[in-house]
């Protein structure tokens, strides 16, 4: 079993929607679209999945505090404090937190209007 077959389901996380900007208001061509800020929170043990992508919604994270794994085309990489990366329309993955505190990270994308 590879590590994306582990992320299953979502447990141990909590979204917090910060902000939302109506693109469509903005930005010609952008109708029916919104930039949304949430604050991520991962509990010790928690897993953000199943395995997803961000074609059609691109974004950035940046970690404010505990550390996050990002699993990626079989490869685990850590980010902690301070440090981010981005989810272009390539990005395919799933995240967890293998610490012992909850980490907390800034996640902003571009999604479609609910």
């Amino acid at each position: 079993m590879n590590n994306e077959q582990l992320a299953l389901e979502t447990k141990g996380v909590t979204v917090k929607l910060l902000s939302t900007v109506d693109l469509g208001a903005e930005i010609e061509g952008m109708a029916g679209r919104q930039l949304r800020m949430r604050m991520v929170t991962i509990e010790p043990g928690g897993v953000f999945g199943p395995i997803h992508d961000h074609k059609d919604r691109p974004g950035v994270v940046y970690i404010l505090k505990g550390t996050i794994t990002d699993h990626r085309n079989g490869v685990a990489t850590d980010y902690g404090p301070g440090v981010g990366w981005p989810e272009d329309r390539n990005t395919t993955h799933w995240l967890e937190n293998r610490g012992t505190i909850p980490a907390v990270e800034i996640s902003v994308d571009i999604v479609r209007q609910e």
